[in-house]
């Protein structure tokens, strides 16, 4: 009887196992590694927190010791900075001389208020005035200059006195305005009565029958009065234009 020869029994051989095993070790280990990888992500809140925690110590302490909060004198020093070139409302330039509200202002009313009223009281003086539309235009011319400057004289003296400048656009437009029709008017009817004078005194030789020094006394003091006004009109239109351009 003869044997039968079988397969031969093959094992395993440990050098050609191990390196797999080798392979398949890092994919056991692959959790760990990721876990490594985020486990730095979980303690990440504690410095914030840390320091959240340090601040609110560190303001209360302040608060404590009745300093306030430290970043509020920031806040606030940075809102004056920039507010700081805003110029302040209500301010219009330096006062100048003969500006309203001013001594000079009042002092120069009072002069066109008394040199048209002069100039009313010569012309009244006589009584062949209304004889002639150019005499009668200077009454009426300087009557309205007496008003208005009188007026306005007493705006400045209750500017003075509550220490006030009336310096709006509106008040300087309606000064301006008001300064340069009457300033109009009274320049208009005093080279009228200039003209008609000249007219009756050199031309007609008239002034024996008439009251010629009288109506040139009158004149004078229309003009007069006019250069005392020229001076408040163009400050006034200044101060006008200068308030609209800021409003």
């Amino acid at each position: 009887m003869f044997l039968r020869q079988s397969h031969p029994v093959v094992h395993p051989d440990p050098a050609a196992t191990a390196p797999a095993a080798q392979g398949q070790g890092p994919v056991a280990a692959a959790p760990a590694a990721v876990a490594q990888a985020q486990g730095p992500v979980a303690p990440a809140p504690a410095p914030v927190a840390q320091a959240q925690g340090q601040g609110q110590a560190a303001a209360a302490a302040a608060q404590a010791q009745g300093q306030g909060p430290a970043p509020a004198p920031a806040a606030g020093a940075q809102g004056a900075n920039a507010n700081g070139n805003a110029p302040p409302p209500g301010v219009l330039m330096v006062d100048l001389r003969g500006a309203p509200g001013t001594r000079w202002g009042l002092g120069a009313r009072l002069a066109q208020a008394l040199l048209a009223a002069s100039a009313v009281l010569f012309m009244a003086s006589t009584d062949d005035f209304r004889a002639l539309t150019a005499f009668r235009l200077l009454v009426a011319a300087e009557s309205l200059q007496c008003l208005w400057s009188l007026s306005l004289a007493a705006v400045d003296v209750y500017a003075l006195l509550v220490k006030r400048s009336f310096r709006t656009p509106r008040a300087t437009t309606i000064y301006s305005t008001g300064d340069w029709v009457t300033g109009a008017l009274s320049f208009a009817a005093a080279s009228g009565s200039a003209a008609m004078t000249t007219l009756i005194n050199n031309d007609l030789l008239l002034c024996s029958e008439n009251h010629c020094p009288t109506f040139m006394a009158a004149t004078a003091m229309a003009f007069l009065s006019w250069f005392a006004i020229a001076p408040s009109c163009v400050i006034n239109l200044w101060a006008a234009v200068y308030a609209v351009q800021r409003a």
